[in-house]
């Protein structure tokens, strides 16, 4: 029997390691290209379960990934991932396959997409909701220049919380550029998202009359698309553009000025190459709302998507079983005490409350969240939002309480000035990250918060050297205060310390001489303080017997400690995790200034630089920050050494 003339010859699969640039995917059929997308997803599964890094969000977007560089030609064409954490397919597409390895490793890859890491990388992108400016920006300029680039951002459901998305997408719609934004809904950012827009995205790909009409519109556009008249088509456009008005989300979009088209399966090849491909011949605004699984591929990451955002590595890749205990001798972390210290002191006080932005577990206020559900509350990926939001919470007699990273609180500074501090209003910030955090980088990195928070008149700055410290901080800030707090405290575990049943007041501005010495004084704050009890202890063993001082505060400063310790030292070292600019070191030296006195001062803070990313053990090492290092540089700065 002859073979029949309809039946297309099987076509051979590429593997991966013949892809070495998007340009390798140009040409690849649909069942090639979910082969390449199949082989990236194992390759991330095998490289988180031994590096660690970021992974459900990445999996989730396997095939538009491979979609997206199948259509367009980067770096001609741009692509913006907002957040970032979700760019390893990306990256493995885009050369640096050999390297991934390396990611987020000190000396490697970035976590995140970088600018000088590669052409391919359009914008650096750490932080959430800013992909539709930067797509914004990056099309004007290509309109200025009359380039002919192609312009994309990815932005998550969770993201789409954040305000900025918002202002983006209406400007944007008023510049009427060319510019595809896609909307990555999986109902997840690190924790489940939250609010209206979240419920409305949910409604619509449920809802079965709108997406059978729509499919019958969209291939009716598509199918006779080059048979129908100007006005025929103009006609169904009109009643595309009536039958979204009416039932489904588009009409907040296109209000904004973006056409609006979707949902589709983002995990269906077939779909998504060919949505994309009719998305390139639009010349204007537009949003592709695509609905994928996060953690697509890799059973524990989908039925546990929350654990599963990010992992610190190694778990068997099949299973997800975890082949490393954990150590069960270390102490808790800061996250955890804070968190179940603000339980404890809730449940005896109603007027208590705790606010996040999008952050729920990683700040342990989902402990809260289990425990008083009805005084918790998530606002999204909206600092901004949150700062004034407890602003008015405080108002009306409340404690709210924000747990914040340390870098997302830059995100709502106008707030915390203009909203809580000008008006002394009793808002407590939990500044969890403070420092350095190690392999997320320099977007993760908490470097600069005692530097930005030391200017706002008003605000109680303080810092724990321990574990119990943060819970008679805690305590402090909600009942022995009336204005703004900011308690800042590290990532990681306490130093061990046994923790009291009980609570203790902190006596506002006054910190405690932990050691006592001669000539040489370290003055530390927060985690620094056990730092500096080690580097004494190595300093005595070169003869020099220093004092080390647990400040507390950066503000109100303790002035009379400092000059206490002055008189009966030649030499005076500040030690902070924060920038060397307008930290602890700044604020004592501006005091002996003030008051005449002329001691030498050393700096031993965080470099005027965005440090990298590694283990805390090689970026304490490279920035002079592990014990030898550091005793060594004070030596030389008390003998009068060049360092």
């Amino acid at each position: 029997m002859p073979e029949s003339k309809h039946i297309a010859p099987i076509q051979p699969m590429i593997p991966l390691s013949e892809i070495n640039s998007p340009e390798d995917l140009k040409h690849l059929s649909i069942t090639q290209l979910q082969g390449v997308a199949d082989e990236c997803r194992n390759e991330v599964i095998k490289l988180v379960s031994v590096n660690g890094g970021h992974f459900a969000s990445t999996l989730g977007v396997v095939e538009l990934t491979v979609a997206l560089h199948h259509v367009y030609s980067t770096p001609h064409d741009k692509i913006i991932w907002d957040v970032g954490h979700q760019a390893y397919v990306h990256k493995i597409l885009t050369g640096r396959k050999e390297r991934m390895q390396t990611n987020r490793q000190y000396g490697g890859l970035a976590g995140f997409p970088r600018i000088s890491e590669s052409p391919h990388d359009a914008f650096g992108t750490g932080h959430a909701s800013t992909s539709i400016s930067a797509a914004a920006g990056i099309a004007a300029a290509r309109d200025l220049a009359g380039g002919t680039e192609k312009v994309i951002a990815v932005i998550g459901d969770g993201s789409m919380t954040g305000g900025m998305a918002f202002e983006a997408m209406n400007h944007l719609g008023d510049l009427k550029s060319d510019v595809l934004v896609i909307l990555n809904d999986n109902q997840m950012a690190i924790s489940p998202s939250t609010g209206g827009l979240r419920t409305h995205l949910i409604n619509i790909t449920l809802n079965k009359t709108y997406n059978k009409a729509r499919k019958f519109i969209w291939n009716s556009i598509s199918l006779l698309n080059n048979e129908l008249g100007d006005a025929a088509k103009n006609a169904v456009r009109k009643l595309e553009d009536g039958f979204k008005a009416a039932f489904t989300p588009g009409a907040f979009f296109e209000a904004l000025g973006l056409r609006y088209f979707g949902p589709i399966d983002g995990n269906n090849m077939e779909q998504l190459v060919k949505a994309l491909k009719e998305m390139q011949e639009l010349p204007h605004p537009k949003l592709l709302h695509i609905v994928t699984t996060k953690g697509k591929g890799f059973m524990p990451a989908e039925q546990n998507q929350s654990k599963w955002h990010a992992h610190s590595g190694g778990f068997d890749t099949t299973t997800g079983e975890t082949l490393k205990k954990a150590d069960t001798s270390l102490p808790p972390k800061y996250q955890e005490v804070f968190g179940e210290a603000l339980v404890e002191l809730a449940l005896k006080d109603n007027r208590i409350t705790a606010i996040t932005a999008a952050m729920p577990s990683g700040t342990s206020l989902d402990l809260f969240q289990d425990a008083l559900p009805n005084r918790f509350y998530d606002v999204g990926i909206a600092e901004g939002h949150a700062v004034t939001f407890a602003a008015g919470l405080a108002t009306e007699g409340f404690k709210p309480v924000f747990a914040i990273y340390s870098t997302f609180l830059q995100r709502a500074y106008d707030q915390l000035i203009h909203d809580v501090a000008q008006q002394n209003l009793h808002v407590v910030f939990a500044i969890d990250r403070a420092g350095l955090v190690g392999e997320d980088g320099p977007t993760h990195h908490g470097s600069f918060d005692l530097s930005y928070l030391h200017t706002v008149p008003g605000l109680v700055i303080m810092a724990p050297a321990d574990e119990q410290e943060l819970r008679d901080m805690l305590y402090t800030a909600l009942y022995d205060l009336k204005g703004p707090v900011a308690i800042r405290y590290p990532r990681g575990n306490g130093i061990g310390i046994p923790l009291r049943k009980n609570f203790e007041s902190v006596t506002i501005g006054k910190g405690q001489i932990v050691r006592e010495g001669s000539g040489l004084a370290l003055l530390c704050i927060g985690n620094m303080t056990s730092k500096g009890v080690e580097v004494a202890e190595a300093l005595q063993k070169e003869g020099i017997d220093a004092s080390v001082v647990n400040m507390r505060f950066l503000k109100p400063l303790d002035t009379a400690l400092i000059d206490e310790v002055a008189a009966r030292s030649t030499h005076l070292v500040v030690i902070e995790e924060n920038s060397r600019i307008g930290g602890l070191g700044s604020a004592v030296i501006d005091h002996l200034n003030e008051k005449g006195l002329n001691k030498p001062v050393l700096k031993v803070a965080l470099p005027d630089a965005f440090v990298t990313h590694g283990s805390m053990k090689e970026l304490y090492r490279e920035i002079g920050f592990d014990t030898p290092t550091m005793a060594e540089n004070i030596k030389r700065f008390y003998k009068g050494e060049e360092r």
